[in-house]
């Protein structure tokens, strides 16, 4: 069964950093990474694909790198000067389509086939 499992949540201050990583059980092509925090919408984060064409949300640009080893079926997503509005629950996502992360629907949550169970993230002021 295609499954793709996150690791490397927890707890920061403001300022701080983490990484986030996301092993998938098969090569994909495209990968992304959103996040929902309490009693909001699920939101795109950032996504990549194997070319590294990478996509952004506004309120991750120049913060957030999201970054995939292909080879090693792992994506990335390195978090740096982090905000407490950034406290969300954090998930891998594979796009049903390949051509998602270079378009930019790679950010839809509507356009993910495959979820991960997700990752806490917590930012503290």
């Amino acid at each position: 069964q295609a499954q793709v499992r996150e690791s490397g949540g927890g707890s920061v201050q403001a300022g701080g950093s983490l990484r986030l990583s996301c092993t998938a059980s098969a090569w994909y092509v495209c990968l992304a990474w959103f996040r929902q925090a309490p009693g909001q919408e699920r939101e795109g984060v950032a996504s990549v694909n194997k070319f590294g064409t990478t996509k952004y949300g506004d309120s991750v640009k120049g913060r957030f790198t999201i970054s995939l080893d292909h080879d090693k079926r792992t994506l990335y997503l390195q978090m740096d000067s982090l905000k407490p509005e950034d406290t969300a629950i954090y998930y891998c996502a594979v796009p049903r389509y390949e051509s998602a992360c270079s378009s930019g629907d790679g950010l839809l949550p509507q356009s993910v086939a495959i979820w991960g169970q997700g990752t806490q993230v917590t930012v503290s002021s």
